[in-house]
């Protein structure tokens, strides 16, 4: 029971995840008894014994607040248990729930950080504490990001060390030689949590050993044990927003994206500017008056409120498919495709008509393509892949257009050979560079200039051969070298060298005798 003037508060789960309660203690803003569920030991055990986080911070904050609670600071530590039967699986919402209808049983003031829980006490009519978040400046990551620092990897027991440059052209510098200790590690992890929860970010993912959080302009990845041995963040920022017209793209190019192309790769490989680029092309679609829509992991882009922006954290492949298809958006952005799920809701909704931009990891383009073969029949790729355009170093290295035709690969002989050929040329020079095609039970990705090269090179051979029978032949940077015996040399053969020079002449060699 309360007696007369007796203050009785009960936490909510954000103050104990943020430490907020044992630092109100310390400035003896809170006296009198603090009732603390049984169940939120259990809850924060759970969650650090899977390796979270949030379990571990709460664990602590639990023991900090027995070491600061005393006689003479007015303050005592009860545990006491809720009335409720317990779930198979502890939540955050089961646990805050419970603390209302203690605080509603025993008379007491319910502590949070929590708008939604602040006006559920009111509605309910249980006293209340709503501890608004204090504006405490930059976190202390922050300091070592300037123009240039492209991520920041903390790691505990390690130095801080920066990627500086820009994407492509970047240098690992260490910019704060004293290792992190786990004490700064638990609570930047802290202060970036509690950002998150009060609006100025978004926590994409938590499980075991992981957390993903998206904060402000930071990407925020968290690894933890039993992943790592270790903690972990590496921090990343965008230190350029560029639009289409930054790229100086060729104007065909301009055109094609402006006309035609609705089934577009971005790839490239990890940190060279992909996601940048897409983001660049999503802003040119939205002020060009089109409707557009990303599906990101975690959502980093930086677009215009007009274009509606989807985690894939927060919704199954099905959920996004059922949603942009009905939604019908002229252009959809997939940042970050992996796995099969990802590569068939691309697939599906760019043969549903939807103009689709896909971001995928590759250290070529044509390794860009080759992630479809696998999952379609090669003969609907040029329908679902229009254009492909590379990224190396923060710029548009290559643009592959996709064409379907049925005739005989290059390097085939016999007629009865022909067959659907998957052309990919170079946009810009129309050049054929690679085809793609079933051969047997095998899809055959062939680049078309090595076997050109070698198909001329043994024509090459089978023409000196039947002058030179005796003649040994090599080809070496345009040069052909013909090394033959030096008892076969005669005035004869000198006129059938210079034969054989104005020949290849015309087929674009020089030619070099050398008697062995």
């Amino acid at each position: 029971m309360k007696l007369a003037f007796e203050d009785i508060y009960v936490p909510g789960t954000s103050v104990i995840i943020e430490r907020t309660l044992s630092k109100l203690i310390e400035r003896g803003a809170v006296r009198g008894r603090v009732l603390i569920p049984r169940e939120f030991v259990y809850f924060f055990e759970s969650m650090a014994r899977s390796g979270s986080a949030v379990g571990l911070l709460g664990l602590e904050e639990l023991s900090a607040i027995r070491s600061t609670s005393s006689e003479e600071m007015g303050v005592s530590i009860e545990i006491v248990d809720g009335d409720h039967k317990l779930p198979l699986q502890l939540d955050q919402r089961f646990l805050d729930h419970l603390v209302v209808d203690i605080a509603k049983r025993m008379g007491a003031k319910v502590l949070t950080h929590d708008k939604i829980q602040y006006a559920s006490c009111r509605a309910l009519n249980v006293d209340a504490m709503l501890i608004e978040y204090g504006d405490e400046g930059l976190l202390w990551f922050e300091r070592y990001f300037d123009q240039e620092t492209l991520s920041l990897h903390i790691k505990e027991g390690a130095p801080i060390m920066a990627k500086k440059g820009r994407p492509g052209e970047w240098r690992l510098v260490v910019v704060d030689e004293n290792p992190v200790k786990r004490n700064d590690a638990e609570l930047l992890i802290e202060e970036i949590v509690r950002k998150a929860r009060s609006g100025e970010g978004i926590i994409e993912n938590e499980k075991q050993g992981l957390m993903l959080i998206q904060l402000g302009d930071y990407r925020i990845v968290v690894v933890s044990p039993p992943i790592n041995t270790a903690y972990e963040l590496t921090i990343t920022r965008p230190i350029a927003r560029l639009k289409l017209e930054d790229y100086n793209l060729p104007e065909k190019l301009v055109r094609r994206l402006d006309e035609k192309a609705e089934g577009i790769l971005v790839a490239g490989a990890p940190g060279m500017g992909k996601t940048t680029f897409a983001q660049a092309l999503a802003e040119y679609y939205s002020r060009k008056g089109r409707i557009v829509k990303t599906v990101e992991s975690p959502r980093d882009m930086r677009l215009p409120n007009i274009v509606s922006q989807y985690s894939k954290h927060y919704a199954t492949s099905r959920d996004l498919h059922d949603i942009l298809l009905l939604s019908r958006p002229d252009y959809t952005v997939f940042d970050e495709m992996r796995d099969d799920d990802d590569f068939m809701v691309y697939v599906d909704l760019r043969l549903a008509g939807i103009g689709m931009i896909g971001v995928v990891h590759a250290t070529s383009s044509i390794d860009a393509i080759q992630r479809f073969i696998r999952r379609v029949d090669i003969g609907m790729i040029p329908s679902i892949i229009d254009t492909v355009i590379f990224i190396d170093r923060g710029r548009v290295a290559k643009v592959y257009e996709l064409l379907l035709t049925v005739r005989l690969p290059t390097g085939l002989r016999e007629a009865d050979l022909a067959r659907p050929v998957v052309e990919v040329r170079d946009f810009l020079t129309g050049e054929l560079e690679y085809e793609i095609y079933v051969f047997g039970e095998q899809t055959v990705v062939v680049p078309v200039k090595r076997v050109q090269r070698e198909l001329l090179s043994d024509r090459v051979t089978s023409i000196v051969k039947k002058v030179l029978p005796e003649a040994n032949v090599s080809i070496d940077n345009g040069i052909v070298i013909i090394d033959m015996p030096k008892r076969i040399y005669s005035q004869n053969t000198v006129k059938l060298i210079r034969k054989l020079k104005r020949k290849l002449d015309k087929m674009g060699y020089d030619v070099e005798v050398r008697l062995i």
